[in-house]
């Protein structure tokens, strides 16, 4: 079905939502038309989910009007689907026997509820596994099963407030093709998240910060209103290059933001930027041009409104050079790693785990030196999180050897931990203790000096933006500032070696900058840092990365390096109705090559140019119009899906 922008299916005028005396929402406006898909973006505590509770008619609104398809929200809440931020599923029940308590609640009739039942898990691909416990499932099925409770009413309206964060890509992809596929039904869809790769698939989009609504537009429109070049740097000495940029005082160059093995940097003008580039750093670099991101956009806008977090620089208590460590790292030079053994932080040879009949790693080969950052990636169930606890000695391991920090027999003991920071998939703070009393508690854990323990926590209050809350339950804190405390806490005591699993889940992109900046100071003073991530933009940060398919390591190497190995070349084609153009390729292509972006269709092609002509052909003979083809570059998440589906 193509979207009819005739209809409005949501409109919202002058919203405002008051809790006591604050504001969450101020004069919100919007419209959203049927079969669209509507993304609201903006930082934590925008007001987003406020505005979710109003549309959903969960909460009335303190003023102003909200109408769907005419009526009001509280009226139409059986027309509706909504999915929290929080799992809504009962752990302790099947697939089957969610689905069909969720049919009461919407009073499906049961002559209706079989039919829709087979359609949605087979949609989602899981109608094999209707008598598996909801809580045996992974989080991107249990996220999936959630989205066939919400639709089993068949709404025209459906809400989505973060409904992939902690998914892996695979699955993030999948779930995202399946939103697509409800759109060109005719669907509404209207859906937060702070993945702003995911932001990109959407129709339009509407930046919200401070209650209010500062943007909409499509994510080219908005891309083309920031009137700023991005220009991608290689070089070997990322930290020097990084800090001669940003003290040049050149009006021209907007931004500077480190990555794993590049630097990002925003310029007014491309070509004079390229060429201020290479003579600030004495042409001693590589200079490529690329399209700005959304992530650009949302972050200079923030900026502009000075909503940015303030960056405190950690208060070190004593030289983190290499010093016992082994060889010591260049100052200043986050690409020169030293290939002696005593340089090796974290050592895993033929490493392996089994439980029962199932061998959950097989045979996984790691090294990760002093300075590094290393990027662990792969699908949920992959084994990453295994093999995390058994390099740091929570788990044991069946076979393979250990080392780290140079010890390779008691990796329990009290002397070692001392040196490690472990911030675990997740939360690890009491939820019914304070922010300060959680912080008092790992510093006594981690045998910080009395002396020393108020400048630590006073440092992780004030980046995490909560001085003068340090007295709030934990528990009440919204999740990505959760994230923020349990980081700060697990560094307190300036780790050698940092583990982090999944550290900035559900963070905004704003906060989320702000966490790598840290991370990348740690390394540059020398720690050794192992992290996970489902977000693949943020593993562009690290210095070397390898993925996990099924407990085993299918490929390793810089984020350059894994992007430039693909074989074949990414299509970017514009097509009327890509929705059926869509469902047409996937019959003659594998599914995973294609993907829908919004009004354009991604396909994955091993030898361009023999199939781009066959595709042409194709699309032609079903009278599909196809208005522009052109070769786009791999993004890091297409290197993965490729390797992963290749495996």
């Amino acid at each position: 079905m193509a979207i009819d922008l005739s209809v409005e299916a949501i409109a919202v005028r002058g919203l405002y939502k008051y809790y006591g005396q604050l504001a969450a929402v101020r004069g919100v406006d919007f419209t959203v038309n049927q079969g669209e898909m509507f993304g609201l973006i903006g930082p934590d505590g925008a007001g987003k989910t406020s505005t979710f509770h109003v549309l959903s008619g969960v909460m009335a609104p303190s003023a102003g009007e909200v109408q769907i398809f005419g009526q009001s929200a509280r009226d139409t809440r059986f027309n509706m689907g909504y999915l929290t931020q929080q799992f809504s599923l009962y752990l302790d029940l099947s697939i089957d026997e969610n689905l069909r308590y969720a049919a009461g609640l919407r009073q499906v009739p049961k002559e209706l509820l079989q039919a829709r039942r087979n359609k949605y898990l087979r949609l989602m691909n899981l109608d094999k596994f209707g008598d598996r416990l909801a809580g045996q499932l992974s989080g991107g099925m249990k996220q999936k099963l959630a989205l066939c409770c919400a639709l089993v009413s068949q709404p025209r309206i459906l809400l989505l407030d973060e409904p992939t964060t902690g998914i892996d890509p695979v699955s993030r992809r999948e779930f995202w093709d399946t939103l697509a596929a409800l759109s060109a039904e005719g669907m509404t869809i209207v859906v937060a998240t702070p993945y702003l790769d995911e932001a990109e698939r959407c129709h339009r989009i509407a930046l919200m910060y401070s209650g209010q609504i500062q943007e909409i537009g499509s994510p080219e429109a908005l891309r083309s209103s920031l009137g700023l070049h991005r220009l991608e740097v290689y070089t070997s000495n990322l930290e020097l290059a990084e800090q001669v940029l940003l003290q040049s005082q050149t009006s021209n160059i907007v931004d500077v933001q480190t990555f794993g093995d590049r630097l990002d940097v925003l310029v007014e003008d491309v070509t004079l930027g390229e060429t201020q580039v290479k003579k600030l750093l004495q042409n001693s670099v590589n200079v490529e041009s690329a399209a700005p991101t959304l992530e650009n956009l949302f972050v200079t806008r923030l900026r502009q409104q000075g909503l940015a977090p303030s960056y405190y620089s950690f208060p070190r208590s004593r030289l983190r050079g290499m010093g016992s460590r082994g060889d010591k790292k260049d100052k200043g030079d986050k690409k020169k790693y030293s290939t002696s053994s005593s340089n090796l932080a974290i050592f895993a040879h033929n490493l392996s785990r089994v439980f029962g009949n199932f061998q959950a790693v097989k045979s996984v080969n790691i090294e990760v030196r002093y300075g590094e950052i290393f990027g662990l990636l792969g699908a949920n169930g992959a084994g990453k999180t295994t093999t995390i606890k058994m390099l740091c000695g929570l788990l044991a391991a069946s076979g393979g050897k250990i080392a780290l920090g140079g010890e390779t027999g008691n990796l329990r003991s009290a002397e070692l931990r001392q040196r490690i920071g472990y911030m675990s998939q997740k939360f690890t703070l009491y939820d019914d203790l304070t922010i300060l009393e959680n912080l008092e508690f790992y510093s006594g854990v981690y045998g910080i000096p009395p002396k020393l323990r108020r400048e630590k926590i006073n440092w992780v209050i004030a980046t995490c933006g909560l001085e003068g809350q340090e007295n709030m339950i934990t528990g009440q804190l919204p999740g990505g500032w959760k994230q923020r405390v349990a980081f700060g806490a697990c560094v307190m005591h300036e780790p050698d070696i940092l583990f982090l699993d999944e550290p900035t889940s559900g963070v905004d992109p704003l906060a989320r900058r702000q966490f790598w900046k840290l991370i990348n100071d740690f390394a540059r003073n020398g720690t050794a840092i192992l992290v996970t991530t489902h977000y693949l933009e943020e593993a562009e940060q690290c210095n070397r990365m390898s993925f996990m398919v099924a407990g085993e390591t299918v490929a390793e190497g810089s984020p350059s390096q894994i992007k430039a190995s693909q074989p074949g070349q990414l299509i970017e084609i514009t097509v009327q109705q890509n929705q059926a153009a869509s469902d047409l390729l996937k019959q003659h292509l594998e599914p995973w090559r294609v993907a829908i972006f919004a009004n354009n269709l991604h396909i994955v092609l091993d030898h361009p140019d023999e199939e781009v002509p066959q595709l042409l052909q194709l699309l032609e003979s079903q009278d599909f119009t196809v208005q522009s083809l052109r070769p786009i570059p791999f993004s890091l998440e297409d290197a993965f899906i490729g390797i992963v589906q290749r495996s």
